[in-house]
C-alpha cells in the first residue's frame, strides 16, 4: 500500500525530465515567495500584492512585443513595469487624498487592461493564456536559474531586513519615531515582493502567482503562534502544495498552474478546519469544553 501511494505521488517525477524540472523550479518558489507573504499578511498588505502581481503584466507584455517569449526580456520589462507601480503608488499616496491601497487599485486595473491589449497586438490567445497561467512544465535552465537567484535575494534581503521588518509588523510609528529606515525598509520589501511576482510569474502566470505567495502564508497562521514557525510552516505548505498539484495535474490532466494554487488553496481549507491555533474545529470542542 505504501509503494502504490509513493509510486502515485512521485511516480510522475522519477519517470519524466519534464516534471522533475517544474518540480525544482516550483520548490525554488516555495522557498521565498512564502516568507515574503507571511510579512504582507501581518502587515495588513494582503490584496496588494494581488495588485502588484497585475502590474508585471503590461512590462512583461512589452518585453514579448520587443523579443517575443524572451525570458530575459520579459523579465526585465516585468521587474521594471512592478517597481515602477509601487513608486508611483507611493508617489500618489503622498502627494493627494488618496490612500495606497486606492491607488494601488487603480494602477492594477490599467495595468492588467493594458498588459491584455499589449498582447493581444502581436501574440495569440495561447501567448496570452501562458502570461496569464504560466508553463511551469515548460521550464528550461535559464528559467530555473532565475528561480533560484530570486530565492538566494530574498533570503538574503529577508535576512538583512528582518528586525525592521517584525518592528514595522508590531508597531509601525515606533519605528518612525526610533529610525529613518522605515521608509527604505518599507521600499525594499515592496522590491522583494515584485521580484518574486516575477518569478512566479514565470512558472505559474499573472493571475496565480500571488497564490504561492499568499495561500501557504495565511495556512501557516493556523499551525504556528509567532513569526519564527510562521515562515517555516508557509515554506512547507508551499512545497507541499507544489508536488500535490503537480501530481494531480499529471493524473488528471488539469491545467498546472491552477492545479497547484488549488492544492495550496486545499491546505488552507484543511487548516482553517482542523489547526491548532484558531481552528473552527478547535474552537468548537473548546467552547462545548467551556459550556459542559
Amino acid at each position: 500500500m505504501t509503494a502504490i501511494l509513493i509510486d502515485g505521488l512521485f511516480g510522475p517525477f522519477l519517470e519524466f525530465g519534464f516534471m522533475r524540472r517544474a518540480l525544482v523550479g516550483c520548490l525554488a518558489l516555495s522557498l521565498s515567495a512564502p516568507p515574503v507573504g507571511v510579512f504582507l499578511m501581518l502587515r495588513r498588505m494582503s490584496l496588494m500584492s494581488d495588485a502588484m502581481s497585475h502590474a508585471v503584466l503590461p512590462g512583461a507584455a512589452i518585453g514579448f512585443l520587443v523579443a517575443g517569449l524572451s525570458l530575459p526580456a520579459m523579465t526585465l520589462g516585468g521587474l521594471v513595469a512592478g517597481l515602477a507601480v509601487a513608486l508611483l503608488a507611493g508617489a500618489v499616496t503622498r502627494s493627494t487624498l488618496i490612500k495606497e491601497d486606492a491607488s494601488l487599485a487603480a494602477f492594477y486595473l490599467i495595468s492588467l487592461a493594458a498588459g491584455v491589449v499589449l498582447i493581444s497586438l502581436r501574440g495569440s490567445q495561447i501567448d496570452l493564456l501562458h502570461i496569464l497561467f504560466g508553463t511551469v512544465l515548460a521550464l528550461d535552465d535559464p528559467a530555473l536559474l532565475l528561480l533560484g537567484g530570486i530565492a538566494t535575494i530574498t533570503l538574503f534581503g529577508l535576512a538583512a531586513l528582518y528586525r525592521p521588518l517584525v518592528m514595522e509588523c508590531v508597531d509601525p510609528l515606533f519605528l518612525r519615531t526610533v529610525s529613518r529606515a522605515g521608509g527604505p525598509v518599507h521600499y525594499a520589501f515592496l522590491g522583494l515582493v515584485v521580484l518574486n511576482l516575477v518569478g512566479g510569474f514565470q512558472a505559474l502566470g499573472t493571475l496565480l502567482a500571488v497564490g504561492l505567495m499568499l495561500l501557504p502564508a495565511i495556512t501557516a497562521r493556523f499551525w504556528a503562534r509567532d513569526l519564527g514557525g510562521m515562515i517555516p510552516v508557509s515554506v512547507a505548505c508551499a512545497m507541499g502544495a507544489s508536488v500535490l498539484g503537480l501530481t494531480l495535474s499529471y493524473r488528471a490532466d488539469l491545467p498546472t498552474g491552477p492545479a497547484i494554487v488549488l492544492a495550496a488553496g486545499a491546505l488552507y481549507l484543511l487548516s482553517m478546519l482542523f489547526g491548532p491555533q484558531g481552528g473552527l474545529v478547535r474552537r468548537f470542542v473548546r467552547a462545548r469544553h467551556l459550556e459542559g
